[in-house]
């Protein structure tokens, strides 16, 4: 086979240990092999790095191992390394033959002749944002999971709060909670602290607030709340640092929020996952394929086995899934109509895969083409094929067993 790469190396990456193979020309005008083993403090990698370059080596690929490999591509990729991270499943290597020396062979000679396909690893800047949003994600879970943690210890005191106001921890729900902490226990007073619209609402609450909350809830419902405080202040902190990091990306970020379905922070979300350079994916499909959001492409003897989607990245997954319900319960939108048009079809969770392809693919072309969406409307699909639609339509109420007779309107 050819020799793509003339002076490159693979990785084999653990938590305590780098396993580097090269393969360089040796002096009889053939190939030539030398394996070495690292450590992964900071010190150790930089020793990789001088081997590498003492080398002559150019091109360095590695398995996309946890979290491990980040470090070792960080040290690489500031000594101007060309990097390659590839998929595990996508080198595994030859029945037994499995050690880390015959890995990290295997990875080179695989790499020097070309066959391997590198993963989509963002640029710094972007990882940076990954990291933000990812973390702002979790503890915007985490604090849905300790305003359910009061809600259940209300229930438990027979304080039916949750029944009455829709939000327990608005402005009227955290005054009750903090009278509850402090020891009150009269339900018209605690009932007088409801503010706005939950006021006419003071007759219910009197009944919801009757209950036996005692210092054990106390105790619960005042731990619970000074943890949701805090998170609120650590998700504050996020949002500006997140607004910060992201201005070099905003005119990216206002074409997104433009779709139906996705709304400023889930723009966020998006590019902090796939960045801002669609030539990262030659179109639309490379796209949907690397995030499997596509059907999946099976075929076997002439037949379709499965059209499932393959596993994708998780995080993006999520907020399609997220952008696609939105879109879901908006009026006259494309993305809506496809959704319920789907949905009849083949159930409202694969619509909700569908449309966020959809909704994937519509954010490759206005990153590629730096435009803003415009929306089809919520009758194209009826304007596509009006005669079908119309065949349709009378199909169902002969069905019902009406005569019709149609007229077309001036």
């Amino acid at each position: 086979m050819d020799t793509v790469y003339k002076r490159c190396a693979g990785l084999d990456i653990g938590k305590d240990e780098v396993m580097a193979c090269i393969r360089v020309p040796n002096e009889a005008g053939g190939r030539h092999h030398e394996v070495r083993s690292f450590g992964t403090f900071t010190g150790q990698l930089e020793a990789l790095a001088d081997w590498l370059a003492g080398e002559g080596v150019t091109a360095v690929v590695m398995e996309a191992t946890g979290q491990y490999w980040k470090p070792v591509w960080y040290a690489l990729e500031e000594r101007g390394f060309e990097l390659l991270l590839v998929n595990a499943r996508h080198v595994k290597i030859l029945p037994g033959r499995k050690t880390d020396v015959k890995d990290a062979e295997w990875l080179a000679e695989l790499f020097e002749h070309g066959l391997l396909r590198g993963s989509f690893v963002p640029p710094a800047a972007i990882r940076e944002l990954r990291d933000l949003t990812r973390y702002r994600k979790r503890l915007i879970q985490t604090h849905t999971s300790e305003a359910q943690r009061i809600a259940k210890t209300l229930e438990d005191a027979g304080i039916r709060l949750g029944s009455v106001a829709s939000d327990i921890l608005g402005l009227s729900g955290r005054a009750m909670l903090v009278a509850l902490i402090a020891g009150e226990r009269d339900p018209d007073v605690l009932a007088e602290l409801a503010r706005g619209r939950l006021r006419s609402k003071r007759a219910d609450l009197r009944e919801a607030l009757r209950g036996r909350f005692t210092a054990h809830h106390a105790l619960l419902v005042r731990l619970a709340l000074e943890h949701v405080e805090q998170l609120e202040r650590s998700i504050e902190t996020l949002d500006a640092e997140v607004d910060r990091v992201i201005a070099p990306f905003a005119r990216a970020r206002d074409h997104l929020d433009t779709i139906t379905g996705v709304g400023k922070r889930t723009a966020e979300c998006i590019i902090a996952e796939i960045g801002t350079d669609m030539s990262m994916f030659p179109d639309a499909a490379h796209l949907a394929s690397w995030a499997g959001r596509c059907p999946g492409n099976n075929v076997t003897g002439g037949r379709r086995r499965s059209g499932k989607t393959r596993r994708g990245s998780v995080w993006l997954g999520d907020t399609l899934t997220e952008c696609a319900w939105a879109a879901a319960r908006t009026r006259d939108t494309y993305l809506g109509a496809q959704f319920w048009r789907l949905a009849r079809r083949i159930g409202k969770k694969k619509a909700a895969v569908a449309v966020g392809h959809s909704i994937l693919v519509i954010t490759w072309h206005l990153l590629a083409n730096d435009a803003e969406y415009r929306d089809l409307g919520g009758e194209f699909f009826v304007k596509r094929d009006a005669e079908r639609a119309r065949a349709r339509a009378i199909s169902q109420l002969q069905a019902l067993g009406y005569r019709v007779a149609l007229e077309e309107a001036a």
